[in-house]
């Protein structure tokens, strides 16, 4: 695949010299999903308000689809749809005009058939004549959605695009996501909620006090970093962990029945064989065992710790 997003060392210094980007680079690859994963104010919508030309960069330089976002700026905008966090959106208009308005914004010429096949995919045809203002906050978002792909973009951004919905909605968008990648669109999303990232990305960036500290391949990244913990229910509470199993750096649970061991997965080997019979000479009796692997909320909370 070839990069249709290509980011080389953008920095963006506000006045009063907060550097909100430091020297970003990343490339994005045509028809994936990439995920920006990072806490509050870590430069993640700065960098999309940049890639869309809404924001300046201070230095470095941006391309989408091989157009400069400053020297070919509305070759570049037309291939992006954006869907910011906030629910901007005219509340007295309907919505296939809002709809509709959007696509003319882009120079498109008019699409009915077009428009309603995006209101269908996103489950809007039945309210295709209410007013904004009639809808509730997941539906709206769905609109915003609508109008970010109403001129037909090959790059769509969602900035937080299920912040406010509920679960089953939450689920609901990350179809409709995938719907999307199927028809060829490389969407890059911002997430709050990592199993969001989890469910849906084929890469991951996570990034933190404006730098990009890794970006990877979902599955390689939970293999290499991922860690596995084999969990041991005890017969009899213990009190403290026998010196005969210290070399296993084992967890005593909340309760004192239980002992967590962490290991790596990639290993040679996983020193459970030995553990277990370690447990046996020191008289702890087995009630059960269970083994449970890290998440990428677990690496991702290490990673951004680590920087800190």
């Amino acid at each position: 695949m070839s990069a249709i997003v290509s980011v080389k060392d953008v920095t963006k210094t506000y006045e009063g010299g907060f550097q909100a980007l430091k020297g970003v680079s990343l490339d994005i690859e045509q028809g994936e999903i990439i995920a920006l994963l990072g806490p509050n104010g870590a430069g993640k919508t700065t960098l999309i308000s940049v890639i869309c030309g809404m924001v300046n960069a201070t230095s470095g330089s941006i391309t989408v689809g091989g157009y400069d976002i400053v020297d070919d700026f509305r070759g570049a905008r037309r291939l992006i749809g954006l869907v910011p966090q906030e629910l901007s959106l005219e509340p007295f208009e309907k919505v296939i005009n809002s709809v509709s308005f959007s696509r003319g914004l882009f120079g498109k010429p008019r699409d009915d058939a077009y428009i309603e096949r995006i209101l269908r995919q996103l489950s809007l045809w039945d309210k295709k004549d209410a007013r904004v203002k009639e809808l509730s906050g997941g539906m709206k978002r769905r609109v915003l959605i609508a109008k970010a792909l109403s001129h037909e973009p090959r790059v769509l951004f969602l900035d937080e695009p299920t912040a406010g919905v509920d679960v089953e909605l939450r689920k609901d968008m990350w179809e409709i996501v995938r719907g999307l990648r199927a028809d060829g669109v490389t969407i890059i999303l911002t997430t709050h909620h990592i199993e969001e990232a989890e469910a849906i990305a084929d890469r991951v960036g996570i990034i933190n006090d404006g730098d990009i500290l890794l970006v990877q391949d979902k599955a390689e990244l939970m293999a290499q970093m991922g860690r596995k913990e084999l969990t041991i229910e005890l017969q009899d509470p213990i009190a403290e962990i026998p010196a005969g199993l210290a070399r296993y750096g084992l967890a005593i649970g909340s309760d004192g029945c239980s002992l967590v061991y962490s290991y790596d997965t990639k290993g040679e080997r996983t020193g459970i064989t030995a553990l277990l019979s370690d447990l046996s000479a020191q008289g702890l009796v087995l009630k059960d065992v269970s083994t449970s692997q890290s998440s990428l909320e677990d690496i991702f909370v290490g990673l951004v710790g680590d920087a800190a």
